[in-house]
């Protein structure tokens, strides 16, 4: 049973933690009276391991969503043994058909333990380099074409209709984007520039590149599959050197 003090504990850890993490992160608390939202929750746990089995044998009573503005999230839990600390693991986001994870390895959880500081370092260095990196194949799976990019590389591809796609897994880089004519789409996160204007759009690859050259991100530019990038565009991003699966509940 879970007490006011145990909410409140969960609560303060994840707010140190997100605070603690690379990029912006909030933390949002759900309450043990928060039943369908933990239930729909725990349907979307990204974890055929640890995290996984300790849900099969203890459902949420409470948890800590930490959320990034490009939609990825985590979830922070209890655990139920005799340990100090949390569970950790990732979300799979709502919007993706189940038929983009096929392909996707899990990024399975983590054990965490009583101090936030030291497990910000761990969660960045393991669980979310994972959860990048598996992020980007699910939205390249999800919308064929796009290469997913890297942590330190930024892969743009060019579309049929002359636009340009991308999925960064940095929200540093995709506010870069966004600050250039990027949309991001805010079911897929798939970011787009338009075609309409070839000028406006070459400027924007063309400006974007040092500026997330500063932040220790290469850029690359692709093409989609059976189509030609514009004559214009190619100088202006030159590249820079630099299992199957569903949710744990969604698994028939």
């Amino acid at each position: 049973m879970h007490d006011h003090d145990t909410s409140e504990r969960l609560a303060s850890y994840a707010d140190v933690l997100a605070g603690e993490l690379p990029g912006t992160w909030t933390s949002t608390h759900l309450p043990p009276d928060a039943k369908d939202d933990l239930t729909e929750l725990a349907d979307r746990v990204w974890d055929l391991d640890l995290v996984a089995a300790s849900l099969a044998e203890h459902p949420l009573k409470q948890a800590a969503v930490l959320s990034r503005p490009d939609g990825a999230q985590l979830v922070l839990v209890d655990r139920h043994d005799e340990r100090d600390g949390y569970l950790i693991a990732a979300v799979a986001p709502r919007a993706l058909p189940d038929e983009a994870y096929r392909t996707v390895p899990e990024p399975n959880g983590i054990a965490l333990a009583d101090d936030p500081f030291l497990s910000a370092e761990q969660v960045a260095d393991d669980l979310l380099a994972r959860y990048d990196s598996a992020l980007a194949q699910v939205r390249h799976n999800a919308l064929g074409g796009i290469q997913p990019s890297q942590s330190d590389r930024v892969v743009l591809t060019w579309q049929p209709d002359g636009s340009v796609a991308t999925a960064p897994v940095d929200d540093r880089a995709g506010a870069i984007l966004v600050a250039h004519g990027f949309v991001q789409d805010p079911q897929s996160g798939i970011y787009l520039l338009s075609g309409d204007d070839t000028r406006a759009q070459a400027r924007a690859l063309r400006e974007i590149g040092p500026q997330l050259d500063a932040l220790g991100m290469g850029t690359a530019l692709r093409h989609h599959a059976g189509r030609t990038a514009p004559s214009s565009a190619p100088a202006s991003m030159p590249p820079s050197p630099r299992s199957s699966r569903t949710p744990t509940a969604r698994a028939r």
